[in-house]
């Protein structure tokens, strides 16, 4: 048996002013965005613009969607946000226009470091290209950046970058051909 070190995790990385924000807007996701009527596109845009998300007033979020930490939250022009996608922005997250993150899709941008005693949070950005997919029930993870035009398969995982235009599966993804749009 290994004769590890105790972990230590490391005091609330939140300042009190973040922690208050932090509740009130899990209060307003859990009533006004959670209750908003489903085609409510542009109250949660501005509902998340609130709270300091870049949100696109053409965005939109369905309202299952859970949002860590909006202010951390940039959406682009016309990009769609599925059902019971999660958000969770320790870290940045950019979507660029005209994307697509599809249902049960979870974007985590911050892990820790397991090789610190104190475990510190590392807030690592997540970013989706221009006219990207993220297509149902992936997991995109901490630092990745999904290129223009890319597609991540279903139920596919991301822990590294992406190329532009590529369509990628798998776990981890890898990519397997070119995206080409038909005219």
């Amino acid at each position: 048996m290994i004769d590890a070190p105790h972990l230590n995790p490391e005091v609330q990385p939140w300042s009190f002013r973040q922690k208050v924000v932090r509740q009130l807007w899990y209060l307003t996701e859990a009533t006004l965005f959670r209750y908003s009527p489903r085609t409510a596109y542009g109250f949660r845009s501005w509902l998340l613009r609130c709270f300091g998300a870049q949100v696109h007033p053409t965005a939109r979020l369905r309202s299952s969607v859970t949002v860590e930490i909006p202010w951390h939250l940039s959406i682009g022009a016309t990009t769609l946000v599925g059902d019971h996608v999660i958000l969770y922005c320790l870290g940045p997250v950019k979507i660029g226009a005209r994307a697509c993150i599809s249902q049960y899709t979870h974007l985590c941008a911050g892990t820790h470091d397991f090789t610190r005693r104190d475990f510190a949070l590392i807030k690592a950005p997540i970013t989706i290209g221009d006219d990207a997919w993220v297509a149902a029930d992936c997991f995109v993870g901490p630092g990745v950046t999904i290129g223009e035009g890319a597609v991540l398969g279903a139920r596919s995982n991301a822990f590294g970058d992406l190329p532009a235009w590529m369509i990628c599966v798998g776990s981890p993804a890898r990519a397997i051909k070119p995206r080409v749009m038909a005219d």
